[in-house]
């Protein structure tokens, strides 16, 4: 263990400006990559929920937690298809963040997914921080051969759950086999993180695009996606004409797959469409223009 733990952290991705760094292109001059998250967990209604939207009576609380995990389970059980709907009839890809368990859990959404020939990307094998993992190591190649065997690749990203590090997080990641994670939401751009266990890259995943944060954490309006996503990709388009940008959009079942917050999802998803340049990726699609980009540039 680094004995500063924040110096590691600096150590990892060196600061770089987004307006003095070598310039990327987009296939016929885009300016936005569209990067659309679906992310499948497994709650357990014997154990403490990993979010709640009902506090126990009277501030005791209680095992089994079952309307906390119901509203859970709502998501997988409806939720997850209006999702799927959504983004499948627009004709978009995606990346599917999930639990290493979800497989056995919820086969069919999982299978859902990979019919729809979505990216899977590992999630941690549970739906705990990793600071709590035991053996983080195991829990990683558990998590990447799960989905190996269900879709017979291994998965190229990973999405701590919570966005949760160790200061060794990275460097098993990479040890694993990993090629991106999603857990340093620091730009706008994918960036080249250090680790001595191999290549790995920050992806833009989000948290200001994250229905977490919007609906569960911040409890904004059933419309915040929509207004706060238009605004932020009218300022990414704007900025992308001189430096390309890439717009994640993270959702969960249980909160955007619900009756009065879908609509507005799909709203979000046909305005960005909308747009010429702009392009839709998964995240395995915008690490290979990523590298490709930056390896030219190294031989130039």
């Amino acid at each position: 263990m680094t004995s500063d733990i924040g110096a590691g952290v600096r150590a990892r991705a060196p600061y770089q400006s987004i307006v003095k760094r070598p310039q990327l292109r987009l296939p016929g001059d885009a300016r936005v990559v569209v990067w659309n998250i679906v992310n499948v967990e497994v709650w357990e209604p014997t154990g403490a929920m990993p979010r709640a939207v009902l506090s126990p009576p009277m501030g005791a609380p209680l095992l089994p937690d079952v309307p906390n995990w119901a509203w859970h389970e709502y998501g997988m059980r409806v939720g997850f298809w209006r999702i799927l709907e959504a983004i499948r009839s627009r004709g978009m890809p995606a990346t599917f963040a999930l639990n290493g368990s979800a497989i056995q859990v919820y086969e069919e959404v999982c299978a859902a997914a990979r019919d729809a020939g979505w990216e899977f990307m590992g999630h941690g094998f549970v739906q705990r921080p990793m600071h709590k993992v035991e053996d983080q190591k195991a829990a990683i190649r558990q998590t990447i051969e799960a989905i190996r065997q269900f879709t017979g690749k291994a998965p190229r990203g990973w999405e701590s759950p919570g966005l949760t590090e160790t200061d060794d997080t990275l460097d098993f990641l990479a040890e694993c086999g990993i090629e991106y994670v999603a857990d340093w939401v620091l730009d706008d751009q994918p960036v080249a993180l250090r680790s001595p266990k191999g290549r790995i890259t920050s992806m833009p995943y989000t948290v200001d695009l994250n229905d977490v944060v919007i609906s569960a954490v911040q409890q904004q309006p059933s419309d915040e996606m929509l207004r706060r996503g238009k605004a932020h990709f009218d300022r990414l388009y704007k900025d992308g004409a001189t430096q390309p940008r890439v717009m994640a959009i993270s959702v969960h079942p249980y909160l955007s797959g619900v009756p009065h917050r879908i609509g507005f999802v799909e709203e979000l998803y046909d305005y960005v469409l909308g747009h010429e340049g702009v392009v839709v990726w998964s995240g395995e699609q915008i690490l290979d223009w990523f590298l490709a980009q930056t390896e030219g540039q190294a031989k130039a």
